[in-house]
């Protein structure tokens, strides 16, 4: 059965007493680091919901090899943990349909905040967004039918507190599937114009465990973050894909700074001069990847899965 998502939901039912929100608790003891990482997407969320129909279109295959794994279909309730401005929840609450509903959670307010206007504009009535950390899941248990993070497990304080989160609210038998960047080299739409810009700015490589894109990019690392946790038979899949951007050139140097908060810092430390250059080396570097239709680049990423056990 194909599960591949198209985009026009029309209305299904309401959920607004589904989490009552006396029910919901607010979170504001947070770590250092993870607050830090927080603000930094705050300040990202404007920018992430200007170019939202640009990143669903860049990450759909993502989107498309969760549901696949997941075995999403009609009728699921479904958790999308670090939902950022509403997707792939809402893609995904296109494809359960009327009896199926979409939860997404996502730690930054102005990042729920653009996934609940996104809803609203598309009249989608099965799916609702929360704030709220991924260790701390405001759902009782055995809530879902399936749990799915894309690119959202890297920046996660405690990721097998977060597993284990997502096997308590999942129902026994349910599926969890979990979306990382693989290694940074096999991915240019990153590193084309972090490599020029690294030529001016000291940037030392982060800690092994730093809230990184590319903290889980060793294979098997997160896989035994999910088995540690209790998922039943944990399994890893490299997906090779093609990230498409229908944009110029010019207009992906924009997009890159404006989704990265850790590329803008970078460049704030640069001179005017400096960062001319920057601009002229990238803009060249972008141009082995430009095709008549926008950018194109070559993409790796791991699927993690599995599943939540019965019980005894």
């Amino acid at each position: 059965m194909s599960r591949r998502l198209g985009r026009n939901c029309g209305e299904t039912i309401s959920l607004a007493s589904a989490v009552p929100r006396r029910d919901r608790p607010r979170y504001t003891l947070l770590m250092q680091p993870q607050r830090d990482a927080i603000n930094r997407w705050s300040d990202a969320a404007p920018f992430w919901e200007k170019h939202r129909e640009i990143i669903r279109h860049m990450f759909a295959p993502v989107t498309n090899a969760l549901v696949e794994d997941a075995l999403i279909g009609s009728g699921d309730s479904v958790l999308d943990i670090a939902t950022g401005p509403g997707e792939p929840a809402l893609s995904i609450a296109c494809l359960v349909g009327p009896e199926g509903k979409v939860f997404g959670i996502d730690p930054v307010l102005e990042m729920v905040d653009a996934a609940r206007r996104e809803g609203d504009r598309l009249r989608v009535r099965n799916a609702q967004f929360e704030v709220g950390p991924a260790d701390h899941l405001p759902f009782p248990a055995d809530t879902f039918d399936v749990v799915v993070s894309r690119f959202g497990v890297m920046f996660f304080a405690s990721p097998v507190d977060a597993v284990r989160e997502m096997l308590r609210v999942l129902k026994p038998g349910g599926r969890l599937a979990l979306a990382v960047w693989h290694l940074a080299e096999q991915n240019p739409f990153f590193y084309t114009l972090s490599r020029v810009i690294d030529r001016y700015v000291n940037s030392p490589p982060p800690a092994p465990d730093a809230l990184d894109a590319f903290r889980f990019a060793r294979p098997g690392l997160l896989r035994d973050v999910v088995g540690e946790a209790g998922t039943l038979v944990p399994s890893e899949r490299m997906l090779q894909f093609t990230i498409e951007v229908p944009v110029s050139v010019e207009d992906f140097w924009t997009l890159r700074f404006e989704m990265s908060e850790t590329l803008r810092e970078k460049a704030s430390k640069l001179s005017m001069e400096q960062l001319t250059e920057v601009k002229r080396q990238a803009l060249e570097a972008f141009r082995e990847y430009s095709r008549d239709h926008g950018m194109s680049f070559p993409a790796e990423v791991l699927i993690v899965s599995g599943n939540k056990s019965w019980p005894a």
